[in-house]
């Protein structure tokens, strides 16, 4: 059905889409390739939303050199009016004779639709080249269209023994370098960096992606079910901040709202923060993928509400003996009772060797 060629441009457009992987938010990456007689007549990718979407760019590139030609996209073309026009308009007054779609569109807005307007149209409409590699670049945007949740991503790093910090706390710096720096480009490419108060109070985080060259810093998202939260804390200074109790304290609510920041109170009946229904919160405003750099209890509570998708683990080329764990979970009866997971990736880093391993999920 799909020749190397096909894949050869496809994969083009995929390694343009992940050029938007920090800014697109709350829109999906998306890589487009415009093809005539062999040659690359015209390429885009989408930047961030209210500006032009891929579609529209490659076209633009190729101009009248874009009639009969095969199009390359990441995702199905849009078909409805949002902040822009309908991209499959585009195509078709484009006069494309063909188009490869990687996956169809899990917005329930577009949903296929995208696809049959071009077939009613006289284009040759092909799906599925590449649709795995496709999916992985929007693993938020898909989760939140089919499951109302942001994907969730916690961040460890720890000792060959499985400890993040000494037994008082202390843990700069368990990985080399180059691990710290790929863990901001994991920060970057979320639209939220989720921690909780006992972080703060240890570490003083910025919760920032400090990389040369980003172009936008991510929601901070504090869990402090107090309000204890010490105003001075660096996490507060600087980009949007929402600190999210299970019940307010008048007085420090106004105060944390006079330094910019948004309180949210979300209580659950054992009087915690409700986590389920924070993620759902932030799905509800366009957040696609969650950051989670959090303490180990913290880090259990949310894999104990199923709130994790994925784990991405530095492991340190280095022993502790005793210490901090990555979580602070019960203990389980029996195997059958441990949390699985799919491993997706393992890659050294420096000294360090770098899990990416995604929960299992029954069925």
């Amino acid at each position: 059905m799909f020749t190397s060629e096909d894949h050869r441009w496809m994969l083009r457009a995929i390694e343009l889409a992940a050029r938007g992987m920090d800014t697109t938010t709350p829109n999906p990456r998306v890589g487009c390739v415009v093809v005539r007689d062999g040659e690359m007549v015209g390429e885009g990718w989408h930047v961030r939303a209210g500006e032009p979407h891929a579609e529209v760019i490659a076209l633009a590139h190729a101009g009248a050199r874009a009639r009969g030609a095969t199009v390359y996209l990441t995702l199905e073309p849009c078909s409805h009016h949002g902040r822009t026009p309908p991209c499959t308009d585009a195509l078709i007054e484009a006069k494309v004779a063909r188009v490869i779609a990687a996956m169809e569109d899990p917005n329930p807005l577009v949903n296929g639709e995208g696809l049959s307007r071009l077939r009613a149209a006289g284009i040759d409409v092909r799906c599925g080249l590449l649709g795995t590699q496709a999916t992985d670049l929007n693993p938020g945007f898909v989760s939140r269209m089919t499951r109302g949740l942001p994907w969730v991503r916690m961040k460890v790093a720890a000792s060959l023994d499985g400890f993040t910090a000494l037994p008082d706390g202390r843990s700069q710096w368990i990985t080399g370098e180059p691990a710290r720096e790929d863990g901001h480009r994991w920060r970057a490419r979320a639209c939220a960096i989720l921690t909780g108060i006992g972080t703060v109070r240890e570490d003083d985080p910025q919760l920032t992606a400090r990389l040369e060259g980003v172009r936008r810093q991510p929601l901070k998202v504090l869990v402090d079910s107090r309000l204890e939260v010490d105003l001075q804390a660096r996490m507060l200074k600087g980009g949007d901040v929402l600190v999210v109790c299970s019940q307010e304290r008048p007085d420090k609510a106004a105060e944390l709202r006079d330094r910019g920041c948004e309180v949210l109170a979300l209580s659950n009946p054992s009087g915690k923060v409700d986590l389920p229904a924070l993620m759902r919160t932030l799905a509800g405003r366009g957040i696609n993928e969650v950051h989670v750099e959090a303490g180990h209890k913290l880090n259990a509570s949310l894999l104990r509400e199923r709130c994790v998708d994925e784990l991405l683990v530095y492991l340190s080329a280095s022993l502790l003996g005793s210490g901090r764990p990555m979580f602070e979970l019960e203990a389980v009866a029996s195997l059958d009772e441990r949390i699985a997971l799919d491993l997706q990736a393992v890659e050294r880093l420096g000294n360090d060797v770098r899990l990416l391993a995604r929960v299992a999920r029954a069925g």
